[in-house]
C-alpha cells in the first residue's frame, strides 16, 4: 500500500510558531525523508468559512499568506502537492454521503467540537457547517486515501471520528476507504504550544501568537512580555517550571548548540531548569536566551518568505496546479465510493442490461 500524507491549515491569518512546532516543521522533515509516496497539503478555506461565512475576505486574503508560510518553511511543490480545499468539489459530495453514517449525538460528543463551540460562544447558534466539521475533515482525509495524518494532540478526536466513518463505510459498503493513522509531534512540548500569555491555546483570535513572518523587534517584544511564574518575584525566589511559558517554548525550540552560542554558563537545558527552580536565576536572563533561540530559528523562514513575496504569480500558479492534481485524485476516490454505494448508475452496464432485459421481456 502506498504511504500517503494529508494535512493542512485554515487560512484565517498568517501561521505562527504553534503551527510550526506542532506540524509544519515535521511536514518538511517527512517531505524530505523520502518515506512517503505522496504528500498533500491543504489550505482549508471551506472549513474556515464555517465560522467566517460573513467575512469571506478574511479567508480569501489569507490564502496567499498561508501559502507563503508553507514555502518559507520549506514545503516544496516538487515534493508536496499544495492545494485549496474549495477548488475540489468532490470533497463536498463525499461529506454529503458520510453524513448518513454519523449521528447528531456523536458529533455533540466530539471533544474538539465541544471546545471550539465553547471558545467561540456559539452555544445553540452554531452553524451547521461548523458542527459537521469532523465529517468534512473525514472527506478531506479519505479523498486522498491518506495513510498518515500529522496533527497536534487537539486534533486526535477529529481523526478518531474519521476512523469511525471509514470503519462504518467499509462495513456497510465494502472496503473502499483507507483507515488513516495519526502522527503526533515527537516532542511533548510541541503538541500544544501555549500562547505567550500562558493560555493553553495559541490563537490568532486571542492575539497571543508569535507569527513566523514577524520582525525581530516584535518577536523580542513578545518574548520579553511572556508569562512565567507569577510567584517568582525576586531573582532569589525559587521558580516553577509548570505552566511557565518561557520554559515550555525552550522545551520546544532549544537545542544543545544554543547554549554554546548564547548561554555558555550552562551545559544544557536541564542545568538551566535546575538553577531556576533552586532560585538565583531571573526571568529576564531566560527570556533573552529564548529570544536568541527563536530569532535563529525564524530568521531563515522570514528571509525565504521575502523571496517568494517577490513572485506572487508563481505562488498562485503553484496552488492552481496543485488543486488540479488534487481534484483528479479526489475524483478517483469519489468514483470508488459511488461504485461501493451502488449509485454509479451510468457506469454499471450490468444494471442497465438487466433492466433492459426485464422490460423487453415484460
Amino acid at each position: 500500500m502506498a504511504k500517503i500524507i494529508l494535512t493542512g491549515d485554515r487560512p484565517t491569518g498568517r501561521l505562527h510558531v504553534g503551527h510550526y512546532v506542532g506540524s509544519l516543521k515535521r511536514r518538511v522533515e517527512l517531505q524530505n525523508s523520502g518515506e512517503y509516496d505522496k504528500i498533500y497539503i491543504m489550505i482549508a478555506d471551506a472549513q474556515a468559512l464555517t465560522d467566517n461565512a460573513d467575512n469571506p475576505d478574511k479567508v480569501r486574503d489569507n490564502i496567499i499568506e498561508v501559502a507563503l508560510d508553507y514555502l518559507a518553511c520549506g514545503l516544496d511543490p516538487l515534493k508536496s502537492t499544495m492545494f485549496i480545499q474549495s477548488q475540489i468539489p468532490q470533497l463536498t459530495e463525499l461529506s454529503f454521503y458520510y453524513m448518513n453514517l454519523v449521528t447528531v449525538s456523536r458529533l455533540q460528543r466530539n471533544p474538539t467540537v465541544k471546545n471550539e463551540i465553547k471558545m467561540r460562544n456559539f452555544e445553540a447558534s452554531i452553524p451547521v457547517g461548523f458542527f459537521t466539521y469532523p465529517i468534512s475533515q473525514a472527506a478531506d482525509i479519505t479523498a486522498f486515501q491518506a495513510t498518515t495524518v500529522p496533527v497536534g494532540e487537539d486534533q486526535m478526536p477529529m481523526l478518531e471520528q474519521t476512523k469511525e466513518i471509514v470503519h462504518k463505510f467499509n462495513t456497510v459498503y465494502g472496503e473502499a476507504l483507507t483507515d488513516p493513522s495519526i502522527l503526533l509531534p515527537e516532542n511533548e512540548a510541541c503538541m500544544r504550544l501555549p500562547g505567550i500569555d500562558g493560555k493553553s491555546k495559541m490563537s490568532k483570535s486571542l492575539g497571543n501568537c508569535i507569527y513566523l513572518s514577524e520582525e525581530p523587534e516584535e518577536i523580542k517584544k513578545k518574548v520579553m512580555s511572556m508569562y512565567t511564574d507569577p510567584d517568582h518575584i525576586k531573582i532569589t525566589d525559587p521558580g516553577k517550571l509548570e505552566g511557565n511559558t518561557v520554559f515550555t517554548y525552550l522545551d520546544a525550540f532549544c537545542k544543545q548548540e544554543h547554549f554554546e552560542r548564547y548561554l555558555p554558563d550552562y551545559a544544557n537545558l536541564d542545568e538551566l531548569k535546575a538553577h531556576y527552580t533552586k532560585g538565583g536565576l531571573g526571568d529576564v536572563k531566560v527570556k533573552k536566551f529564548l529570544n536568541n533561540v527563536l530569532q535563529e530559528e525564524l530568521e531563515p523562514i522570514r528571509n525565504r518568505r521575502r523571496e517568494y513575496e517577490k513572485d506572487i504569480a508563481y505562488v498562485y500558479n503553484m496552488l492552481k496546479k496543485g488543486s488540479e492534481e488534487a481534484e483528479k485524485v479526489a475524483q478517483k476516490t469519489l468514483d470508488d465510493v459511488k461504485a461501493a454505494m451502488r449509485i454509479n448508475y451510468f457506469d454499471d452496464e450490468e444494471l442497465i442490461a438487466r433492466h433492459i432485459a426485464k422490460y423487453q421481456n415484460s
